[in-house]
């Protein structure tokens, strides 16, 4: 049971990451950044449930967690916007930077904020939220599980059906195959392409906070979110940016992730596998996965292409 709840949870990480870099992408804007956002967004909600009264009402508690993270996520993720739509900036080199940034920020920002609450005695980078950790959790059919669970269900449901059954979902794809042909019919694609990197600061954003919360009740900025950006990005390119593909790639994946962590479980193999391998399997299938299958993927046509009005 301990194995598919942190299936579950992995999945949910991976899929809100995921989605947050298709829509980037269908867009035409790449987001590699998606790290970045994640530490963002688990930087505002982690300071939001340290900050929340366990004696509040588990719905406010919930509501201002995932707000905290979600503004926090498209803020920083405004970043990207800016320099890769209106200054045409290099989007590789833009999301890597942000990525850098964002964990030593994070860092420098929790540091200073333990180091004045105790008087100079705490300069950690560990934010603590036992209590209002809790209310996030779920008991059904003899186990826990978390609300986050619930959500990614209505994600998979949202995202599937604002990106093949709406106009924006078509608006926004049209502008990451064909910019051009979409702006010859009146679709503005700078405020779709912004459209797309702020909704991956949304989704990327309440990614950070699942990653952070769901399985522990502190965090330690210094280590990030150890890759799972990274390993998001993988899931969506294996999931050829289709939401239903990614949702089926993300729990792969997290089955994955999820053996790493719960390794020690299995007895008769833990005293003959180091228990860092098992952490690195994760890390190792998804470039097996992506070198067997990065030659068929299809990635939107336009996408890493700053859009010039008056190319043709």
């Amino acid at each position: 049971m301990l194995l598919i709840q942190y299936t579950l949870i992995y999945a949910s990480v991976l899929i809100f990451v995921a989605y947050g870099g298709m829509f980037s992408e269908r867009s035409g804007t790449i987001n590699l950044g998606l790290e970045g956002i994640m530490v963002m967004g688990a930087l505002g909600g982690a300071f939001t449930m340290y900050a929340l009264s366990p004696a509040l009402p588990g719905i406010v508690i919930i509501s201002l967690t995932i707000l905290s993270g979600i503004v926090f996520g498209m803020l920083y993720s405004l970043l990207l916007a800016v320099a890769a739509i209106n200054f045409k900036a290099d989007q590789t080199l833009v999301g890597t930077a942000m990525n850098m940034l964002a964990t030593a920020a994070a860092v420098v920002i929790v540091k200073s904020f333990n180091n004045a609450r105790s008087g100079g005695q705490n300069p950690s980078a560990i934010l603590e939220y036992i209590q209002t950790r809790k209310v996030f959790l779920i008991k059904a059919f003899g186990s826990e599980f978390n609300i986050y669970m619930i959500l990614t269900l209505i994600l998979v449901a949202a995202a599937t059906i604002i990106l093949f059954k709406t106009r924006f979902g078509l608006r926004l794809m049209a502008c990451g195959e064909f910019p051009q042909a979409a702006d010859s019919v009146g679709i503005n694609v700078y405020k779709m392409r912004y459209a797309g990197v702020l909704i991956s600061g949304f989704c990327g954003g309440i990614g950070g906070i699942i990653y952070i919360s769901a399985a522990n009740s502190q965090w330690d900025f210094m280590y990030g979110v150890a890759g799972a950006g990274f390993l998001a990005l993988a899931v969506m390119i294996f999931g050829q940016w289709n939401p239903i593909r990614i949702a089926v790639s993300a729990i792969l994946f997290g089955a994955f992730r999820a053996v790493s962590d719960t390794y020690s479980a299995f007895d008769t193999l833990v005293h003959l596998v180091p228990g860092d391998v098992y952490k690195m399997i994760p890390y190792i299938i998804s470039l097996i996965v992506l070198a067997f299958t990065s030659q068929k993927s299809r990635a939107p046509k336009a996408e890493g292409i700053p859009y010039d009005k008056g190319t043709r």
